[in-house]
């Protein structure tokens, strides 16, 4: 199955191997081992494949949204008392010990070698879940009308983007999906925090929004779900995300709103979409289905 998933997804696999020595995110110490094209799929024999076992400090410290240390007692595969480690991917391989004893029984990435063992940033071994909601309007003049692309002679579509204080990069709305929680809360609590700022609105701002952001998010569309090529990936965590559609077509709703960046984000905007654009880890890919469901001009 590894070599099936590698094969699909090979092209994506990157983030995490685009140059050597490649700084692991968030720490400009840690560098990850360089990973060829040819060697990504664990089908491919690597004996001489030892590259570091990192975890960051403030994930060992144990916070609650973090696994233990020690994989002993966690059960993969499945869901694990109110987490779920399952993949969007179908089952992942554990590792069988054979080059590290000490490596035996971790999840194994389904799309193959990272550089780096460990979980870096991550919580979770194995997958880490998120949700990440794409809100869009039609690009309007100061008359309301739609605006048209003078080149592809298609709308104009935007869609709200954030950019997150840990890497300084254009991004989806987005965040992790708590234990044990339903991933539509996950989607309207990671928009309404950090494109709304509802943390920080007086009560009865907080109450209008919510009550907006609750009834687009009613009727919204999946774009993908799957594995992330994500740069905090590593050999052992990796991040899988569901991401939704929310269309306001009239632009009354959510799309008359007044974005304000919160919580994890340091900026927020409505942006136009197009091939042009430069984001965050999978994202762009993201948005190119969105603009694809539209038909809108890209």
């Amino acid at each position: 199955m590894a070599r099936a998933i590698t094969k699909l997804f090979g092209h994506m696999h990157t983030n995490c191997r685009k140059s050597f020595p490649h700084l692991y995110i968030r720490d400009d110490d840690q560098k990850r081992c360089a990973v060829p094209d040819d060697l990504v799929s664990w089908d491919a024999e690597w004996k001489e494949y030892d590259p570091d076992d990192y975890t960051m400090p403030h994930v060992l410290s144990g916070p609650e949204w973090a696994d233990p240390p020690s994989i002993e007692g966690l059960k993969f595969n499945t869901i694990d008392g109110n987490i779920d480690r399952r993949s969007h991917m179908g089952e992942y391989s554990l590792d069988s010990g054979e080059t590290d004893e000490f490596c035996k029984g971790r999840p194994l990435n389904p799309v193959g070698r990272t550089g780096l063992k460990g979980r870096g940033t991550l919580g979770k071994w194995g997958p880490n879940h998120a949700a990440d909601p794409i809100v869009t309007r039609w690009k309007r003049d100061d008359a309301g009308n739609k605006i048209t692309n003078p080149v592809s002679q298609k709308l104009v579509l935007q869609f709200v983007a954030i950019v997150r204080r840990d890497h300084g990069v254009w991004a989806v709305p987005g965040g992790m999906v708590d234990a044990g929680e339903n991933i539509n809360v996950t989607l309207k609590r990671e928009f309404s925090e950090e494109a709304m700022n509802t943390l920080e609105l007086p009560p009865d701002q907080v109450e209008k929004v919510t009550t907006q952001v609750n009834d687009l998010f009613q009727h919204g569309t999946e774009v993908y779900r799957g594995y992330v090529d994500d740069p905090r990936n590593t050999d052992n965590s990796w991040i899988e995300t569901v991401a939704h559609n929310f269309h306001d077509d009239s632009g009354n709703s959510v799309g008359a709103f007044t974005l304000n960046a919160g919580d994890d984000a340091i900026g927020v905007k409505w942006v136009d979409i197009s091939q042009d654009l430069q984001l965050f880890a999978s994202h762009l890919d993201f948005i190119k289905k969105v603009a694809d469901i539209h038909g809108c001009h890209w």
